[in-house]
């Protein structure tokens, strides 16, 4: 889960706004006569997945100087739906027009949120569900903006590439939440060092390493399927390991960097905490994800990227990027490079990526243009897919293993289906592989 996820809410100014549309270089889109609803100035959306990320993007789409309106909601829960819709609409009141007649709760929310005359759909659920809402929302010519990761196996990815193309085809929309390509202190120091400010680039280096996030304790009267969505962070088929869930922004930058994608990767990683009685006092409710992760990946070109991710508490913690080439290096995340006499620092106005993704979005809309992010978005998921792949098996493993990788999500779900993963007697979850016995399927 970002760190910086949590909506701060503060107005945006024009001169903000344009800046930093600007440096997203918004004037090179394509054109679309089908941005939003005929005859109507005001962007209508719909938000499916309302915890703390989605009730962020929604009050960051509504931050935009364009007329946008919040028609419906969904979400797994009700009581999700409703604690989001009294936060934004206490703030952004004539902006959120949701009745109890658009808010739905159940499997099927993201289709009854589609379905309410929004023309463009905000999914922020569990990334396990990714695919098939997204597939949904691009078959109904709905607009799409989706949190990352996108998919949490190489099937998924599949289905989102498929949906990326229909959209293209049809000149819908679809924005995905990787805000470090919004910023404009990561824009103009890829650009720099794309264009040869540290020579050649020899290797890279990826972080995200940090104390872990929440955990969501088992209530009375749970079902095992209520529990794991509720606690959805700790299970793969619902999250994809937390290599998935949040190194994906380190990994999309690098990838960003080489304008490519990984062939290969070796790794290793374990539950060296997480799981244990004796090390972890919340081991029941840390399900089966790894803590630590160690990936080598490898392009085509030879070049690597040494990638790191860890949750335990009390270690060197660094959510970071970094560059090393024959003239020079750089500390992408500080937007810094160090080459002699042309050492160089970003010294223009930073802003928030998760509202600057939004404000470029909605911009976009309004004036009738089109962008898609879903390849990268795929591609870079599909890339911390291959990371988990190599460290879960310890082998070494292609991208295109990975993305032939089946589906973790059931083909049909709904409140009465068994859980696909389930505690021992003890309480506590098996971890998710086990090195050298972990088959890639």
């Amino acid at each position: 889960m970002d760190t910086n996820s949590q909506n701060t809410a503060k107005a945006v100014t024009r001169r903000n706004f344009v800046q930093g549309a600007t440096a997203a270089g918004l004037s090179t889109l394509a054109i679309s006569k089908g941005a939003h609803a005929a005859g109507s100035d005001v962007i209508k959306f719909g938000l499916v997945g309302c915890g703390g990320r989605g009730t962020g993007a929604a009050s960051q789409i509504m931050n935009s100087p364009h007329p946008t309106q919040l028609v419906a909601m969904g979400d797994a829960f009700m009581d999700k739906v409703e604690g989001s819709h009294n936060r934004l609409s206490k703030q952004y009141k004539d902006k959120v027009t949701v009745t109890k007649d658009t808010m739905f709760a159940g499997y099927d929310a993201y289709q009854k949120v589609i379905d309410s005359g929004v023309d463009l759909v905000a999914f922020a659920t569990p990334p396990g569900f990714r695919p098939f809402h997204v597939e949904a929302a691009v078959n109904a010519g709905k607009h799409v903006f989706m949190e990352k990761p996108v998919c949490v196996d190489g099937a998924g990815a599949q289905r989102v590439l498929d949906a990326a193309a229909k959209a293209k085809k049809q000149n819908t929309a679809i924005a995905v939440g990787l805000q470090r390509r919004h910023q404009p202190d990561y824009q103009e120091t890829i650009k720099r060092l794309q264009d040869g400010a540290i020579g050649d680039i020899l290797y890279m280096r990826a972080f995200w390493n940090g104390g872990g996030v929440w955990t969501r304790g088992r209530q009375e009267g749970q079902s095992e399927l209520e529990y794991q969505m509720r606690n959805w962070y700790y299970f793969n088929w619902l999250c994809g390991d937390h290599i998935t869930e949040q190194h994906i922004h380190n990994l999309d930058v690098i990838n960003w960097l080489k304008d490519a994608y990984p062939v290969k990767a070796n790794g290793m990683g374990g539950r060296e905490v997480r799981g244990n009685p004796a090390n972890d006092g919340d081991a029941k409710n840390h399900g089966e994800i790894f803590d630590h992760h160690f990936v080598e990946y490898e392009y085509a070109d030879g070049t690597r990227m040494y990638s790191q991710c860890r949750h335990i508490r009390g270690c060197y913690n660094s959510v970071s990027e970094h560059a090393y080439g024959s003239k020079g290096s750089s500390d992408i995340n500080r937007s810094t490079i160090l080459a002699g006499e042309d050492a160089w620092r970003f010294r223009g106005q930073r802003v928030s990526g998760h509202q600057q993704e939004q404000l470029n979005l909605i911009d976009a809309l309004s004036k009738g243009e089109v962008y898609n992010e879903g390849v990268y978005g795929a591609m870079s998921s599909l890339t911390s897919v291959l990371g988990r792949l190599a460290t879960y098996s310890g082998k070494v493993v292609t991208m295109d293993q990975a993305l032939k990788t089946k589906s973790t999500m059931p083909e049909h779900i709904s409140w009465d289906s068994e859980a696909p993963v389930m505690p021992g007697p003890d309480g506590l979850y098996p971890a998710a592989a086990i090195p050298g016995n972990f088959k890639i399927a």
